[in-house]
């Protein structure tokens, strides 16, 4: 019995070890390309600053210094990753279900006005400071959940492209903003720049114990968290990931893909609306143009980055928190303008997008039986 026992054993333990073998080999993929798209547009980019006649050295340590070289940088880093965190993860969602949705600016837009403007009566009427936070939480979130949702249902009833759709409506929803911050709920005592009504100081979110970052950037990172088990550990998961791979096959298997396209871009919105909140009360502490800082067009590119990887998404986002936070050193020590970190951010979305053509096409990562790509 022990003769028949043992040749098992060993097979059962070489197969487990195969598995792994695969494993590595394919997760390697998705590291070494993103990675090589990363310096590649490092070298891109440093060739666009010897023609200015600026020095790449020079500009990556102004980077590394204005992004994480102090405390006060890298606190600075992680106060700009948080939004990038949850607009990230309002592009990944979606993209596990096999839509390209990029309007995650429009829903922080309007998840960060409607929180201000839920925010005025009852800031007006003293209602407590926990209670009403929770009312602009919750209101952010439903109306970024309804905005990108609509999207979701536009592609299901109606056939229209999401991504096309969605980008449309980023910038309705920002026009939607302008014309009530701009006309009736403008805040009359300020006359510089339109903006509804301060909160005040009571009514502002407060800092991690410890840090000056404000609490986005914890909850942000707990729900990449659950948001990653959500699609890798549940049945719905399962579900979305199906329908992304095969819409046909998923319908034939009677799962509800129409419904699971407009929950996955409920959930997106969610997130850029709560990241809208967040900049509201935590950062603005009203509602004004500043809302449409660009951390909804940037999140697309830390999702690309990393894959639609949830937990990837945080790294990614700190990496480009502390690339945007260098921006204002840049600019007073090399005479360049604050624009030139988006130059180096567009021009990695583009040789990303680029990169997607080497998948599958190196043996190295490649395992005998598994050429295909999946």
């Amino acid at each position: 019995m022990a003769d028949v026992a043992e040749p098992l054993r060993a097979t059962l333990v070489s197969g487990q070890w195969s598995d792994l073998s695969i494993r590595i080999r394919r997760g390697a993929e998705f590291i070494a390309i993103p990675l090589f798209a990363l310096i590649a547009s490092g070298l891109l980019f440093s060739l666009f600053l010897l023609a200015l006649g600026k020095s790449p050295v020079e500009f990556y340590q102004l980077v590394y210094r204005g992004g994480f070289g102090t405390a006060f940088s890298l606190q600075n880093t992680f106060q700009r990753s948080a939004p990038l965190i949850l607009t990230a993860l309002a592009v990944a969602v979606p993209a596990r279900i096999g839509l390209v949705m990029i309007g995650g600016e429009g829903a922080l837009v309007l998840g960060g006005f409607a929180s201000a403007a839920i925010a005025i009566p009852l800031v007006l009427g003293k209602f407590p400071p926990i209670p009403t936070l929770i009312v602009m939480a919750a209101a952010g979130m439903f109306i970024g959940a309804v905005w990108v949702g609509i999207v979701g249902y536009l592609r299901h009833a109606r056939g229209v492209n999401e991504t096309i759709s969605s980008l449309l409506l980023t910038y309705i929803g920002i026009a939607i903003m302008n014309f009530f911050v701009e006309g009736s709920l403008r805040d009359l005592s300020n006359p510089n720049k339109p903006s509804t009504m301060p909160l005040g100081d009571a009514y502002m979110i407060g800092k991690i114990p410890g840090t000056d970052v404000h609490w986005g950037l914890a909850i942000g990172i707990a729900l990449a968290i659950v948001l990653h088990v959500l699609l890798t550990r549940t049945t719905f998961g399962f579900a979305v990931r199906v329908a992304g791979g095969n819409a046909r096959a998923a319908l034939a298997q009677g799962l509800p893909v129409g419904r699971l396209i407009v929950i996955c871009c409920m959930i997106a919105g969610l997130c850029a609306g709560l990241a809208g909140f967040f900049e509201v009360a935590a950062i603005q502490g009203r509602a004004n143009a500043s809302l449409a800082a660009g951390y909804g067009f940037t999140g697309i590119l830390v999702a690309f980055l990393a894959r639609h990887n949830p937990v990837a998404i945080i790294p990614v986002a700190i990496m480009f928190g502390g690339i945007v936070a260098s921006g204002g050193l840049i600019q007073r020590r090399m005479d360049l303008p604050d624009a030139t970190v988006l130059v180096l951010q567009g021009l990695t979305f583009v040789v990303l997008l680029a990169s997607e053509t080497l998948y599958g096409r190196f043996r190295i990562f490649q395992v005998s039986g598994t050429a295909d790509r999946t």
